[in-house]
């Protein structure tokens, strides 16, 4: 090769344009909509119309709650559990473990009281055998509510008061079965109902949004 061409390939090769394939496209991530107060409508309501029962309020306590096994199947049962599959989808630990487990119990204590699922039935007539047991098992939700109020203790006012007059309930009703207290039902049932209003309020709070509200409700943040 002369000097020469080795000269104009130099030029060339300096002012080569490069060809590079574009970047990919950015595509938007879809949008989830809160699941939130869903899920806390559904526990709100399906806790309102229980504890109305257990408080005895315009009826015995003692009477039948065969009318909440409808919500506990649906609208606190399997509602409240689809809002803790969303929260997942939306990266809520939280709100998924809750509002999935809390769906899980009242699809679990709708259950209960299903004829057809004899589990009543299984204890033969034995009352107290039935109240020990029933006992045990909100001991259980107890717990898991006392586990809760302490993971929530960063979120907000709010939220830690569901969770804290949640935990007294479950408290006042597993010792109402333990002990066969007619007082520590009702009382279960009064605080539940503060525990539902409570929810509600929660659940208003996240449907006012700046979008879509003129004015919005405190929950008193803390983080």
């Amino acid at each position: 090769m002369s000097a020469e061409q080795q000269q104009e390939h130099d030029v060339e090769s300096k002012f080569q344009v490069s060809h590079h394939n574009p970047p990919p496209p950015v595509v938007a991530a879809p949008t989830i909509a809160n699941p939130g107060p869903l899920g806390l409508c559904g526990f709100a309501l399906t806790t309102f119309v229980l504890s109305l029962h257990n408080a005895g309020a315009g009826l015995p306590a003692t009477s039948p709650h065969g009318v909440v096994t409808g919500l506990a199947f649906f609208y606190g049962g399997l509602v409240q559990l689809l809002a803790g599959m969303w929260e997942f989808k939306t990266g809520n630990t939280f709100g998924a473990t809750a509002f999935s487990s809390y769906g899980g119990f009242w699809l679990s204590f709708g259950l209960i009281f299903i004829p057809g699922a004899n589990i009543t039935g299984s204890y033969k007539g034995d009352t107290a055998l039935l109240e020990k047991s029933l006992g045990y098992y909100l001991l259980g939700w107890t717990i898991f509510t006392g586990i809760m109020l302490i993971a929530s203790h960063r979120s907000n006012v709010g939220l830690i008061s569901l969770f804290f007059f949640l935990f007294i309930t479950f408290i006042m009703l597993t010792a109402g079965k333990l002990n066969e207290s007619i007082t520590c039902q009702v009382a279960g049932g009064a605080l539940g109902i503060i525990t539902a209003v409570i929810a509600w309020y929660n659940a208003l709070s996240g449907l006012l949004t700046k979008e879509s509200s003129y004015f919005l409700l405190p929950i008193g943040r803390i983080n």
